[in-house]
């Protein structure tokens, strides 16, 4: 029996308009500077040393990244069950649609 763990280069939430918990979505409007939180279900690694893309997916397809992130902190627990992943990032760069920021895991300068 192994440990399933899903490391991400990216956080991809869902719409604001899916139903799900604030957390689990893309905030209305996002702000340069802001602290958000976050949850996904499962346990996932994330890159805490740099920023990385902020993504959006509805389960099976992802968006250009909207936005450019820094994760401070990350949280794995247990829920009836079933294992979460919880944190907060803050918002380094909201990007416009269509701009090219990450070349890779690289910041393009």
């Amino acid at each position: 029996m192994g440990i399933k763990v899903e490391f991400n280069p990216d956080l991809a939430l869902r719409n604001i308009d899916c139903g799900r918990s604030l957390e689990e979505c893309i905030p209305r409007r996002l702000e340069e500077g802001r602290v958000y939180e976050f949850l996904k279900k499962g346990q996932r690694n994330y890159w805490l040393e740099g920023e990385i893309p902020l993504i959006e997916t509805d389960g099976s397809e992802l968006s250009m990244p909207l936005a450019s992130i820094t994760i401070l902190n990350v949280v794995h627990f247990l829920k009836d069950r079933e294992v979460y992943t919880k944190g907060s990032y803050v918002v380094e760069k909201v990007l416009e649609e269509g701009e090219v920021y990450f070349n890779g895991f690289g910041v393009v300068e």
